[in-house]
């Protein structure tokens, strides 16, 4: 069974998307019409900007979905998809890909979603920390150890996971996680404190606009973030995405049970490779390759 997986923010570079804009009618339709949805020209960004204009927010989580979500329409009768998954943005991606989202909506949200997120950013000095070498169970256990906001974030595989709260607490429990024997405690260079409580500015701004979007019967399962179970009913799939903003990403947990129901090829659409490295960490069997366009 194919599993397609969407990357999220971290995987941009400069020239994304621009092979598709150029050699693809329909992936420069849908390139043109995010231009205008967006009220400014993403394409110019993605294409020839600066790495720096590339790594805002506001930027970067819209031009990886557009890229995602392109490159899976590019595809055409090659893509069929018998489960999907994203990590973090990347599970828009998934949902339009799978027809729970339509494409304007998807972008609209991710926009949103991107807007909302540095909005919160600002308003408390925050971080995250890559842990590497430690137990799931240790890392949380020092976290709650910890005085201040710190909090699991992204179970990325076995032995690596993303942190966040505020900075001091960050800093303290990187400390921590280093004299409990783990090979890195990493502080990352990210605008905030992602899927961590300090996002519920956010996530209350864009519940709003998630629950007035329409949300159709998807083509194939989702495994949310939140919840790593397939999910096929769109209003439960509309819950975990409010709640994905404050959660944890689970994606260890996610890419498991995805094998355990059948998963026996993983397809990374979109920019870089970074989950492909991940699937291969987390289930040894399966195969993992990026999604590639039939000549």
């Amino acid at each position: 069974m194919n599993a397609y997986i969407f990357p999220g923010q971290g995987a941009q570079f400069v020239g994304m998307g621009l092979e598709l804009y150029e050699k693809y009618p329909i992936a420069q339709e849908l390139f043109e019409k995010a231009n205008e949805i967006l009220g400014f020209s993403i394409t110019d960004i993605m294409f020839e900007g600066s790495a720096e204009d590339l790594k805002e927010t506001k930027v970067t989580q819209p031009a990886i979905f557009l890229h995602s979500v392109i490159l899976s329409k590019v595809l055409g009768d090659n893509f069929k998809p018998d489960m999907v998954a994203g990590h973090s943005l990347g599970e828009f991606s998934a949902l339009v890909a799978n027809g729970t989202l339509n494409f304007e909506d998807g972008l609209k949200l991710v926009s949103q979603r991107a807007l909302a997120m540095q909005k919160a950013c600002e308003l408390k000095p925050s971080t995250m920390a890559a842990v590497l070498g430690l137990d799931d169970e240790v890392v949380e256990r020092l976290c709650e150890e910890t005085s201040g906001i710190v909090v699991a974030a992204n179970y990325n595989c076995p032995g690596q996971l993303v942190i966040s709260g505020e900075v001091e607490a960050i800093e303290s429990a990187c400390e921590k996680m280093k004299e409990a024997g783990a090979r890195r405690a990493l502080v990352l260079p990210v605008g905030g404190a992602f899927h961590s409580p300090l996002m519920e500015p956010a996530r209350e701004e864009l519940a709003s606009a998630i629950e007035n979007t329409k949300f159709s019967e998807p083509k194939c399962p989702v495994y949310q973030n939140v919840t790593t179970v397939a999910v096929n009913d769109a209003a439960e799939i509309k819950k975990n995405l409010i709640s994905q903003l404050t959660a944890p990403v689970k994606w260890t947990q996610s890419v498991e049970n995805m094998v355990k129901d059948g998963a026996t090829q993983f397809i990374e659409v979109g920019p870089g490779k970074v989950l492909q490295g991940l699937v291969r960490k987390i289930a040894k069997d399966v195969e993992s390759r990026s999604a590639e366009i039939a000549e």
